[in-house]
């Protein structure tokens, strides 16, 4: 809508990857460094992040006790996303693991600027869709078998429930996000030693972690350079990538809007 009306929208930097689940057993045993967890202790999670040639590679909505969950928003699509019930009594441990995504990914898409990012994002869900065999199951590769570049003969049990398809994710996704995967991996095995195992797969495709738009707004008067009154805001608009900092960013717009009235 409003770049049908003239009104400047930019592409913006993002990120995509996977979904890694491990039994949360797993999880509990490498975080508390103890099989026998005490009852009164959480379901453990983990914050992870690593540099591979010059991007950020990283885990994302980490969910302990989740599920993973069917997230797509338009047919012939396929995107995965995670949540936590509120117990966070699931067997299973959730988490993004996604790669820093620049304008040097989306550059066979720039004939449709300025919406060159999110066509890369619709690309690779598209294939994620045709990859699961144009069901919304998902595809999967164990960990192990994604480093060794070999499909996977058998999948654990998973939490997501329109199930998991065995698939070449070593193959099928793009090269820049599967070879710093890769190297992530093991970075992070070194930080939570059992974290690379057989018992943990890979599901794809995580690709919503924030906007691939950013609506453009003035640092001091938070409002559109070119639109009195109009206060781009939250994830939409590319300002936030998660719950809590779309919250904070809406106190600040808030406080914007106050100003712009008063």
């Amino acid at each position: 809508l409003l770049h049908k009306k003239k009104i400047r929208i930019d592409p913006k930097p993002f990120a995509m990857g996977v979904r890694i689940e491990h039994p949360q057993q797993l999880i509990n045993e490498i975080r508390y460094h103890t099989k026998d967890k005490h009852p009164n202790l959480p379901a453990a999670g983990y914050t992870l992040v690593t540099e591979v040639e010059q991007r950020g590679v990283y885990s994302f909505c980490m969910c302990p006790g989740g599920i993973i969950v069917p997230a797509a928003t338009a047919p012939g699509e396929l995107v995965v996303n995670g949540m936590s019930l509120s117990k966070r009594n699931s067997p299973y441990a959730n988490s993004g693991f996604v790669v820093e995504v620049t304008n040097q990914e989306w550059t066979k898409f720039e004939k449709y600027q300025p919406f060159a990012a999110l066509m890369l994002q619709e690309d690779i869900e598209e294939k994620a869709f045709y990859m699961a065999n144009q069901t919304q199951s998902a595809p999967a590769q164990r960990a192990t078998d994604f480093m060794n570049g070999k499909l996977s003969s058998t999948l654990p049990k998973s939490s997501y429930i329109p199930g998991l398809t065995s698939s070449p994710l070593h193959t099928e996704l793009p090269e820049f996000m599967t070879k710093r995967l890769k190297k992530a991996l093991l970075d992070f095995n070194r930080s939570m030693h059992g974290y690379y195992s057989e018992e943990a797969v890979l599901v794809a495709i995580e690709s919503r972690t924030s906007s691939p738009i950013r609506i453009p707004r003035d640092r001091e008067t938070l409002m559109h350079p070119a639109v009195k009154g109009f206060f781009p805001c939250g994830e939409g608009a590319g300002y936030a990538g998660g719950i809590v900092s779309a919250a904070i960013d809406g106190e600040n717009v808030a406080d914007g809007i106050n100003k712009f009235l008063n």
